[in-house]
Formats: C-alpha cells, structure tokens, sequence
C-alpha cells in the first residue's frame, strides 16, 4: 500500500466488478445485499449489508463464489475494470479460513 491509498476507499460492489469477481456491478451489489461478503478491516470483520459499504486497502474480504470460499486482501483499489492481468494486481489470495 502507497501512501497516496492509505486514506482511500472504494465501494465494495464496485471493487469486487473490478477485480472480476462479479460481471457487472448489479451482480457485485446482488453478493454484498445477500449478505456473502464479509469484510475484515482493522482487525474487525463484519458481514456487508449495503453496496456502498467502502473498502480499504489492506482490508480482507471473504466470500463465497461457484462452492468455494475465496479470502483475498485488497491491495489497490484500480480505476478501472481493465483486464484480467490488471484485476489480479488488485488483490492478494489469502489462505481460505477452517469452516
């Protein structure tokens, strides 16, 4: 994380479009309303309730996607939803936690 992010946050439903984990931002903010996304940030982890819930980088995020869980922690928040390369650059895959 750069300094210039530090104080930077993005709205969940559009980080998860631009990470290619959802195809258009109406199925990212259908994920996040469904309550699937869990969000870990400073330590505390909630359970989204609303698209417009920000995320940070350095934050984790934890979800269910095609029967697995997937935990990644934001590195960038991009600007865009470039290609698969770009998206990759956006997030670190963690180790998915014990169900």
């Amino acid at each position: 994380m750069t300094s210039s992010q530090a104080g930077q946050s993005c709205r969940i439903d559009l980080w998860l479009w631009r990470a290619r984990f959802a195809r258009t931002r109406g199925l990212a903010a259908n994920m996040v309303e469904r309550g699937a996304v869990r969000l870990t940030h400073h330590g505390v982890q909630t359970r989204l309730d609303k698209p417009s819930r920000n995320v940070h980088p350095g934050d984790d995020i934890l979800f269910a996607q095609a029967g697995r869980l997937i935990a990644v922690r934001v590195l960038q928040l991009g600007e865009r939803r470039g290609p698969p390369e770009e998206a990759r650059a956006l997030y670190a895959a963690l180790d998915a936690p014990e169900a």
